[in-house]
């Protein structure tokens, strides 16, 4: 390992297992074991009112092992920054990449403790390549950018693949979403790339829609899902690499049966900067 091995920035909240975290209720519905009872009693909520709950978890982490196969293979991509990055399971982004490219560096971003003391212990990169992974919430773009295992893990005169996976949707409107996605995004070299997908309730029916909006009353952080119209905004002037923006399972699916955009709840894109 280079630059950024074992890299830790820590000095986020201390980790409180009676709040529900999205990082660790998304690992529940994956069927990890690396949760808390508020966290699975949190997803085991949402899932009564939409049982395709783990459906969409899966589809949204296999979209992002797709993207990063086909950016690392196909478009050069060695670095990667990996925001909202959740705890590690099986073919993380490094995995992806690393096992393609072996010098691929990546930092991983993320704000809950427990990710972090997993990703010391679970996150380790090739003897070529770099990992990091830093303690900062997306909310906050440029001490993101400032921080120093993220200057120093990636070079920032070459392109760097931005990841914004199931993140996005936990940014309320008045916290401006699209403008912190503008600064990342403006801040990145040339022939960098905008990896990012999105909760939706487009294709889900009226009474579905009333209960997840019920329920999502009683969630912290709270989740805002955004229309096709909304989720366009994040790519404003970038070129998207087809087929476009999509609900997430249909992003370069593979051959065979895909569960439906009404499972899958969820809309994915890749896009190039500049």
């Amino acid at each position: 390992m280079s630059i950024g091995e074992g890299t830790d920035r820590r000095g986020g909240p201390d980790l409180d297992p009676t709040r529900p975290h999205p990082a660790r209720r998304y690992n529940y519905w994956l069927g990890g074991k690396d949760n808390f009872q508020a966290d699975r009693d949190a997803g085991d909520a949402i899932a009564k009112v939409f049982p395709h709950i783990r459906t969409a978890a899966r589809e949204n982490r296999a979209f992002m092992q797709r993207a990063v196969r086909h950016l690392t293979r196909e478009a050069g991509v060695r670095q990667f920054l990996d925001i909202g990055t959740g705890l590690p399971t099986a073919d993380n982004v490094h995995d992806v990449a690393q096992g393609i490219a072996p010098e691929s560096r990546i930092v991983y971003v993320d704000n809950d403790p427990l990710v972090l003391s997993h990703a010391r212990a679970l996150l380790t990169s090739s003897d070529e390549g770099a990992t990091a992974y830093i303690d900062a919430d997306v909310r906050d773009p440029q001490k993101i950018l400032d921080d120093p295992a993220v200057r120093e893990t990636l070079d920032w005169t070459r392109p760097i693949a931005l990841q914004l996976v199931a993140i996005m949707h936990f940014v309320e409107d008045h916290e401006d979403p699209w403008g912190i996605v503008n600064r990342l995004v403006g801040a990145l070299p040339t022939g960098s790339y905008l990896m990012l997908s999105h909760a939706t309730f487009d294709p889900l029916d009226a009474e579905t829609i009333a209960k997840m909006n019920a329920i999502n009353e009683g969630i912290k952080p709270r989740f805002s899902p955004r229309s096709l119209a909304e989720v366009s905004r994040f790519f404003t002037g970038l070129e998207l690499l087809e087929p476009g923006i999509v609900s997430v399972q249909d992003w370069r699916g593979e051959p065979g049966p895909r569960p439906t955009a009404a499972e899958a709840t969820g809309y994915a894109a890749v896009a190039r900067v500049g």
